[in-house]
C-alpha cells in the first residue's frame, strides 16, 4: 500500500479508538449513575445514605490512588508545596464533595430520566460562573442560546410527573457547585501549569474531598446509621463493585478528553442522557411525559448549538495558530536568506 493508503489506516484507527473511547465512557458513566440510584432509591437496595455512599467512593479512590503512587510507582507524584496544595487543591476538593453529596441525594428524590434533564443545565451553569470569574467574556448570542437552554429545562420540570422541589433544589446545587469547580480547575491549576491526570487527581484531590464530606456526615448520617447498625450488614460486593465502577469513571473520563477531547465528553454527555432517559422509562419505569420529551428536545438544540460554536471557535483559534506559525517560519526564511546575501557580498567586496 501507498502513502496513502497507510493514511487511510491510520485515520481509521483513530477514529475507532476514539469511538472506542466514547463507548466506555458512556457505559461507565450510564452503570454508575443507574447503580448509585438502585442503591439509593428507597424502593430498591432502600440505603438512603449519600454522604456514606460518597464517602466510601472517596475512600476507594483514594486507597487505590495512594497505592498506584507511594507503593508500586506506576505514576509520579506531581511536586506540590503544602501553600499551593492548600490554596487550589484544598478548594477544588470541597466543591467537588458538595457537587457529589448534593447529585447522590437528588437520586433519592427525582428520577434518573428528570435529573439528566437538568444537567443540561451545566453549560449555563459553567458560562455563567466563567463571566463572574472573568473566565469569559459576555456574549450576546451565547446568552441567548443560555436562555433556550434554561427554557428548554423549565418545560421539561413543568411537564415532570414526579416533581419534587427539595430534589430539584439539590440537583440544581449539585450543578452549580461542579460548574464552579470545573471553573476553578481552570484558575487554581491549569492557569499555574499545574496537570493532574486521574491518578495524581484523585491521590491529591479525594482525600480533601473525604475529610470535607465527614464533617456533614457526623451530624447528619452517623446517628441514624449508629441506631440501624444492628438491622444493615455491609454487602462488600454491591458497595465494592459500585466503589469500582465510580474509579474506573475517573479514569474513563481521563482516558476520553486526553485522546478525544473536552468536547468529544460534552457530544458523548448528550448520547448517554438520552440512553439514560429511555432506559429510565422502559426498565426503571419512571414516567417520561410528551412536555418532559419537548422541553428536554429543546434543551439538546440548544446544548447541540452550543457545542457547535465552541467547535467553530477552536478550529478558528487552531487556523490562526497555524497561519501565525507559518509566518513565522517565513520571517525566519527571509532572515536566513538575507543573512546569506549580506554574506556573500562582503565575501565579493573583499
Amino acid at each position: 500500500m501507498g502513502k496513502g493508503g497507510a493514511l487511510s489506516d491510520g485515520v481509521v484507527k483513530n477514529i475507532i479508538l476514539s469511538y472506542t473511547y466514547v463507548a466506555i465512557w458512556i457505559f461507565l458513566s450510564f452503570t454508575v449513575i443507574v447503580y448509585n440510584k438502585y442503591i439509593l432509591d428507597k424502593k430498591l437496595y432502600n440505603w438512603p445514605f449519600p454522604i456514606s455512599l460518597t464517602m466510601i467512593h472517596m475512600a476507594f479512590c483514594s486507597s487505590l490512588a495512594f497505592a498506584a503512587v507511594r507503593l508500586f510507582k506506576l505514576v509520579e507524584p506531581v511536586s506540590l508545596s503544602r501553600r499551593v496544595y492548600l490554596s487550589s487543591v484544598v478548594p477544588i476538593g470541597a466543591l467537588y464533595s458538595l457537587s457529589l453529596w448534593l447529585s447522590n441525594s437528588a437520586y433519592i428524590y427525582l428520577s434518573v430520566s428528570f435529573i439528566q434533564m437538568l444537567k443540561a443545565l451545566m453549560p449555563v451553569a459553567v458560562y455563567s460562573i466563567g463571566i463572574l470569574f472573568k473566565k469569559d467574556g459576555y456574549k450576546t448570542s451565547t446568552m441567548s442560546n443560555m436562555l433556550a437552554i434554561s427554557l428548554g429545562v423549565a418545560i421539561a420540570a413543568y411537564g415532570e410527573a414526579k416533581y419534587d422541589s427539595w430534589g430539584v433544589l439539590l440537583q440544581l446545587g449539585a450543578v452549580v457547585f461542579e460548574a464552579t469547580r470545573l471553573v476553578m480547575i481552570q484558575i487554581l491549576l491549569t492557569s499555574k501549569g499545574i496537570n493532574l491526570n486521574p491518578i495524581t487527581s484523585l491521590y491529591y484531590v479525594a482525600p480533601s474531598c473525604l475529610a470535607f464530606l465527614a464533617i456533614p456526615w457526623v451530624f447528619v448520617e452517623y446517628p441514624v446509621l449508629r441506631q440501624q447498625s444492628s438491622g444493615f450488614h455491609f454487602d462488600f460486593v454491591i458497595f465494592g463493585t459500585n466503589s469500582l465502577c465510580a474509579f474506573a469513571l475517573n479514569l474513563a473520563v481521563f482516558l476520553l478528553v486526553g485522546k478525544t477531547s473536552a468536547l468529544t465528553m460534552n457530544v458523548a454527555g448528550v448520547v448517554k442522557d438520552w440512553l439514560l432517559i429511555a432506559f429510565s422509562w422502559s426498565v426503571i419505569k419512571d414516567t417520561v411525559t410528551p412536555l418532559n420529551l419537548f422541553g428536554y428536545g429543546l434543551a439538546f438544540l440548544g446544548v447541540g448549538y452550543y457545542n457547535h460554536s465552541k467547535l467553530l471557535a477552536l478550529k478558528a483559534k487552531e487556523a490562526q495558530k497555524n497561519m501565525q506559525s507559518a509566518d513565522e517560519e517565513a520571517g525566519k526564511l527571509l532572515d536566513e536568506r538575507g543573512g546569506d546575501g549580506k554574506g556573500k557580498k562582503g565575501d565579493s567586496q573583499a
